[in-house]
């Protein structure tokens, strides 16, 4: 991890390509959230990474958490449960307009892109489901995501100058909480080509991002710290140039 000052490369394709101007639209970052699976089963924890289709126009080929855009629809599906209440207080932290609605979207947001990119179901079965199309995996399996044992990890914004920016919570999760698993939606044509558990000292060979390295050794001391506690979330954000870390 570097040192806070320094500049990260967060250019997702070549290191030396140019950086096209981004469309006005993309310049505000946008909300969006990702989740990492903790199986805690053995001797040391492994996460869930997925490697990206080495074709897409976005961090081809990489391993990544599951994540994606928050959506309107996030911060209204019915959901098990509650988010732990420091959980809670830190996604209305820094932000416009703080609510406890938004602050669910984030973390089912989550839960959703996890579902749709890998088939896994974090949930309960449950007689009140979400309906909205984003959700029907879940409404079909009778199925309610859970917010109970969701963690914030870190929180994270793409700096100026690139064609996508993002507004990113980084969650974790149990992967005992996974209830379903819907087949085939990891495949050779699909977003995520592939899915790997591994220790974090087995991610140094793989490709990652750099933003990836960063908040695997902000999870890393969070696990031995105790991943459920309530202490400091980093917030990785632009400023003159540089990322910096602050806490929220």
């Amino acid at each position: 991890m570097k040192p806070i000052g320094t500049v990260l490369d967060w250019n997702p394709g070549l290191a030396d390509a140019p950086r096209p101007a981004p469309h006005p639209s993309q310049r505000k970052p946008r909300d969006a959230a990702t989740i990492i699976l903790l199986d805690r089963s053995g001797p040391e924890p492994k996460i869930l990474l997925g490697q990206r289709h080495p074709g897409l126009a976005f961090m081809p080929g990489v391993y990544v958490f599951p994540g994606g855009r928050v959506e309107a629809s996030d911060g209204r599906a019915p959901a098990v449960g509650a988010l732990p209440a420091h959980v809670e207080r830190r996604l209305m932290t820094a932000i416009a307009r703080p609510s406890v609605t938004r602050a669910r979207a984030y973390a089912l947001a989550a839960i959703r892109e996890l579902a749709e990119e890998t088939g896994l179901l974090l949930g309960e079965h449950s007689d009140v489901v979400p309906t909205a199309p984003d959700w029907k995996d879940f409404g079909e399996n009778g199925i309610a995501p859970s917010l109970s044992d969701i963690w914030l990890v870190a929180r994270s914004i793409t700096p100026p100058g690139l064609p996508r920016r993002f507004d990113t919570r980084f969650f974790a999760a149990d992967a005992s909480r996974v209830i379903h698993m819907i087949d085939g939606l990891v495949h050779d044509d699909a977003e995520l080509v592939d899915l790997k558990w591994v220790t974090i000292a087995e991610t140094v060979d793989m490709p990652l991002h750099q933003i990836t390295r960063v908040i695997l050794s902000e999870l890393d001391q969070r696990i031995h710290a105790g991943i459920d506690r309530d202490i400091p979330v980093p917030f990785l954000r632009p400023r003159n140039g540089v990322i910096v870390r602050d806490e929220i």
